[in-house]
């Protein structure tokens, strides 16, 4: 029968194509309905029984196959969400399957994972159908006939994202999941070899232009391989095969992209799911990967993230030994560097460290390498202290992607040289398919040419490919799709391979790459800054109680390997690690930015609670034996003892419960519980008695009501509040300056309350169009609390919404020019966010913001875009506004979201989102702010160690007054010559009895800092972040060393110590 030849009509023939393959229109009759050869369901050949595991326990194999099963069979619910069932499955292949390779179907739309009778984990599954689909387990690749198999099943009810409908929002807790598919069947392997072919040519057809003659071949091709086709008649899929193949022979040209192709299964350490889930999340999709591997000798996954590996050892060590395997065999990868995919705006500079330092050994010790690429694709920003921190840990290369987010500017490199603040510099490279789940399609190889912004300088691009966030990671599908697209005329070449080897080509075959200095901002989940107040407030007080402990922990370790006189003291090592790793699993991306539903919340908060404790213990313990201290307890008349854990003296104003013995205070609080003493240049990382006398020459500070209006005035400064606590006046009462720092007719510590509704991502975006639509919040009254003579104060009380409550106390002490806003907020929103502002009579261009070990500098104009799209950056404990001569810093102790805009600071305090988690934020917070006005610019002032000093408070203990009027030590380490350097981290090497000291420089500029200390050094060594020794510092006992640093440098030190003999001063 002759055939009338007539033109294609694309849009036709394009969905005629599509159909062919579909999954929901004539899947009877089109590809689909020739997919399996044969299939069997019924009870004679599969059984199940199920264990309905309680009170939503996540058990044990050992534990689960102790349970009590009762029947089970397709059709029946489980539930409720986050519950588990233990399916035990016995299955008989059909006779005349011989010769048949056998696969298992199980679809109950959530997750599972397939165990021998022994207790190995096999495979993950996923039901449903989206792309994460992978409801098949192969039982046999060549069966004989009438074998049996047994083995268990593992359901845990929930989505791959949870139980929120494949949505954010929070999870409905009493979801049930229906066993819709439980089966065998015989795969047509020819049939799926042609639906490979044919999803490849035909997506060829639609993403390649169509004016393009290899379009309009590859439209012709699937239009045939269509025509030919014949509903169960096996000949004409081998013949749509022979067309398919014709086709796709066709080789590309020498100078076409090369692409890199890399498994990968990113695994959110928690967001919609609880850690715990992460878990089995880990083996489920890990053990998937090692058996692919199995099937395609070629096939590369890397896998960051040392904590999912340490819990896949801890939880599955058959498991882990079959990754090793894989890892010896160059085919499962560890990279990355770090103990979690962080968030890396908002943990600090020593946390970054100690990420690396974690996840370093870590990989080091169980694989025998560390990692030279950080890996990170999923993150909401990126400081510009981390190129500095990822060379001084080792790495060499960077990857990610997430800036291909951004919602206002494109960024506009993919293969680049980033330069941190220091002049450190990292080759990175983000992925032009702009995805870290590519799906292997035509689409993704074309988008990682058409989206690579230097071409001119390398022809090269990472293709990061498998399911992922949710994890599962890649499917024998995508492996197929990348074999038929390897060499393909039309499209880039295409090879599995390691990042590692990509990284090293490009290296040595790119030609002058274009750089990117400072900071990599994303323009997106600008709210990360603020969701989840607690969780930023707990971490920021953690990683300062740690460092804390660190120290002191150090010094009494130095004690006892340095003395004679029998002092002993053990450091505590394994707690210490143990509660770094809680603080640093919980700056995991979706976790510290307040991205996570409540659940996790749940858990971070007791892994804190933790730290908190233990820490807490640790520091008592060190403290007593550090003063030696607890004979002296009883003593009849008390004395006070404050130690400076920072590294310069300082001079403070403290508030000390009232005891028995104590003495006078010269101030006590309103209710008389505590009393105020003054702590009179503190000894820097030394300790002394404090004296209860106020010093003659002291000017006291003092509250008053002048003309209506609040007035707290030391000799440095008078505030003036109106009667709703809004701050009116600011007079720096220097002679020579006599300066107003409060415009006329504007306030200081104003309260504002914005709609905060984000176009999707609620728990992560605040969006610039917020701040058309705000107001100020309910005003409160104002009375005095405290009139000095070492502190003045104001309690602010307001009714700032219908629903939500602040109470304030303002102070100012005699000593400072510092006015502290001590705040408890009871808030109960929706979608509502709070600022408090301050505008002052200060003008420039650009604004100051401290990061890790370092500080960053921004608009305060919106100039550009690029400027504007920064409506809402990131601080840690002080942001700054500077012009010649004068400046005020803003300072907090919890808080990480800024806003400088024009002479406006603006402090974000409170978010209100609804999703993930319903109830996030809503509570009472206590956090605390400050405002430091200083007469010189930022880079002449003491900004940086006031945010400190704000930030770690003096540890006072309770002795003998004979003992406190005795004590005074000498500090421990001094720096001198340099007050820009800054000694961040005092503690014990990690592999010896060695110390650590970790140094940086705070402002921009070079320094010669001079160190000394009264403990018996012997060598000092500058190292890397992973403290290995890099050369010999120059040390004299009496002069002690010379260190010199380049602007924002942060340098270590592992100091080594001399025998026993010497006397602690």
């Amino acid at each position: 029968m002759t055939l009338p030849h007539t033109r294609l009509v694309r849009g036709i023939t394009v969905d005629r194509c599509e159909k062919f393959i579909s999954r929901n229109y004539y899947s009877d009759v089109n590809l689909r309905s020739q997919l399996h050869k044969d299939r069997e369901d019924s009870k004679d050949y599969i059984k199940l029984h199920v264990y309905s595991v309680p009170h939503l326990k996540r058990i044990t194999f050992k534990e689960a196959v102790k349970g009590e099963y009762k029947k089970a069979e397709r059709g029946d619910h489980f539930g409720p969400s986050w519950s588990t069932h233990w399916f035990h499955i016995s299955v008989k292949i059909p006779e005349h399957w011989k010769n048949e390779e056998v696969q298992f179907l199980w679809d109950a739309d959530n997750e599972g994972m397939i165990w021998t009778v022994e207790g190995v984990p096999l495979q993950g599954l996923t039901g449903g159908y989206g792309n994460d689909r992978r409801a098949e387990y192969v039982l046999t690749r060549n069966c004989k006939g009438g074998e049996k198999f047994e083995f268990y099943l593992e359901m845990a009810c929930n989505g791959m994202f949870g139980n929120g409908s494949n949505t954010i929002n929070p999870p409905d807790p009493n979801r049930t999941f229906r066993l819709n598919t439980v089966e065998l069947v015989v795969p047509n392997k020819d049939a799926w070899g042609l639906f490979y072919d044919f999803q490849v040519i035909l997506d060829m057809a639609k993403e390649i232009p169509n004016d393009t003659v290899r379009s309009a071949q590859a439209l012709y091709i699937a239009n045939n391989i269509v025509n030919v086709f014949k509903p169960g008649d096996n000949k004409t899929v081998i013949e749509g095969r022979k067309i398919a193949q014709e086709f796709l022979k066709n080789k590309n040209g020498s100078t076409q992209h090369k692409l890199t192709a890399v498994g990968h299964c990113h695994i959110d350490t928690a967001w919609l799911w609880p850690f715990d889930e992460t878990k089995r999340k880990v083996a489920r999709s890990w053990s998937t990967q090692v058996g692919l591997m199995d099937i395609y000798p070629d096939f590369k996954f890397v896998c960051s993230q040392a904590q999912q590996f340490e819990w896949l050892q801890e939880y599955y060590p058959q498991l882990f030994e079959k990754v090793k395997e894989k890892a010896d065999k160059g085919q499962f990868l560890p990279i990355g560097g770090t103990w979690v995919e962080m968030d890396c705006n908002l943990p600090s500079g020593e946390s970054f460290c100690r990420q690396f330092l974690y996840g370093q050994r870590y990989f080091e010790h169980n694989f025998g390498k560390r990692s030279s690429v950080f890996w990170l694709p999923d993150t909401f920003g990126y400081s510009a202290q981390l190129p500095q921190i990822i060379k001084g840990a080792g790495l060499k290369y960077f990857f990610t992607q997430k800036l291909s987010w951004n919602n206002i500017n494109k960024f506009p490199n993919t293969t680049f040289y980033w330069i941190g603040i220091d002049g450190s510099k990292v080759l990175t490279h983000m992925c032009p398919a702009e995805s870290y789940v590519s799906q292997c399609k035509v689409g993704e190889l074309i988008n990682s040419v058409r989206n690579h912004k230097d071409k001119e300088y390398s022809n090269e691009s990472l293709l990061v490919f498998g399911n992922g966030d949710g994890g599962g990671g890649p499917l024998a599908s995508m492996i197929e799709r990348l074999h038929r697209m390897k060499d393909i005329d039309g499209l880039a070449k295409v090879e599995m391979g390691s990042a590692e080897e990509f990284y090293e080509r490009l290296e040595k075959d790119s030609k002058e790459l274009v750089t990117w200095k400072g900071e990599l901002y994303f323009e997106l989940h600008r709210g990360t800054y603020t969701s989840h107040g607690r969780i930023k407030r707990y971490n920021r007080k953690s990683e300062l109680l740690l460092r804390d402990v660190e120290l002191l922990s150090t010094i009494n370790f130095i004690k006892s390997q340095t003395e004679n006189k029998g002092f002993t003291f053990d450091y505590p090592k394994k707690e210490l690690d143990k509660l770094w790793k809680y603080v640093l699993l919980n700056q995991f991306h979706d976790v510290l930015p307040g991205s996570s539903i409540e659940m996790v919340y749940d858990d971070a908060n007791k892994f804190y609670e933790e730290v908190e404790k233990t820490g807490n213990t640790l520091l008592e313990k060190a403290l007593d034996k550090l003063f030696k201290i607890s004979d002296s307890a009883e003593s009849a008349k008390k004395g006070l003892l404050a130690l400076n854990t920072l590294g310069w003296n300082r001079t403070e104003v403290i508030e000390v419960p009232v005891c028995e013995g104590m003495g006078q205070f010269p101030q006590l609080s309103k209710d008389k519980k505590s009393g105020f003493v003054l702590a009179n240049d503190i000894t820097g990382l030394g300790a002394q008695g404090v004296d209860l006398e106020i010093p003659t020459n002291l000017t006291q500070v003092t509250a008053c009501v002048i003309d209506d209006l609040f007035c707290l005035q030391n000799k440095y400064i008078s505030a003036k509040f109106d009667k709703h606590g809004r701050l009116v006046s600011l007079l720096d009462l220097d002679l020579k300056l006599n300066r107003e720092l409060i415009p006329e007719g504007q306030h200081g510590n104003k309260f504002n309350i914005y709609e905060d509704i984000p176009l999707y991502w609620d728990a992560w975006d605040v969006e610039i169009y917020h701040l058309q639509k705000g107001h100020e919040a309910g005003l409160g009254t104002v009375k005095i609390i405290e009139s000095g003579p070492l502190r003045a104060s104001l309690l602010l009380e307001s009714k700032i919404s219908k629903t939500s409550t602040l109470r304030q106390v303002i102070s100012l002490t005699a000593v400072s020019r510092r006015i502290d806003f001590d705040t408890t907020v009871d808030w109960d929103e929706n979608r509502q966010f709070l600022k408090v502002e301050f505008p002052f009579d200060i003008y420039n261009d650009y604004a100051t913001y401290e990061t890790q070990f370092g500080f960053v500098q921004r608009p305060t104009h919106y100039n550009t875009t690029w400027d504007s799209a920064k409506f809402e950056v990131c601080g840690h404990k002080f942001a700054d506004l500077s012009e010649y001569g004068y400046g005020v810093a803003l300072l907090n102790d919890c808080k990480y979201g800024y806003a400088i805009h024009g002479n406006v600071m603006r402090l974000s305090l409170l978010r209100s989102p609804k999703a993930p988690d319903a109830h996030c934020d809503i509570g009472t917070h206590k956090f605390k702010y400050a405002i430091l006005p200083h007469a010189c610019s930022f880079l002449e002032s003491n900004v940086v160690r006031e945010a400190y000093q704000f930030n770690v408070p003096l540890i006072i203990r309770t002795t003998s007054k004979e003992i406190a009027q005795a004590y005074d030590t000498k500090s421990y380490f001094t720096i001198s010559n340099a007050p820009n350097v800054i000694l961040d981290t005092v503690k014990r090497a990690e592999d010896s009895d060695e110390i650590i000291l970790r140094l940086y420089e705070a402002y921009g500029g070079h320094a010669k800092a001079t160190l000394t200390s009264t403990l018996p050094l012997e060598h000092i060594y500058e190292t890397n972040i992973l403290e290995d020794n890099t050369c010999l510092v120059n040390y004299h006992h009496q002069d002690g060393a010379i260190v010199s640093f380049k602007p924002f440098q942060v340098i270590t030190l592992k100091v080594t110590l001399r025998e026993k003999g010497w006397t602690f001063l």
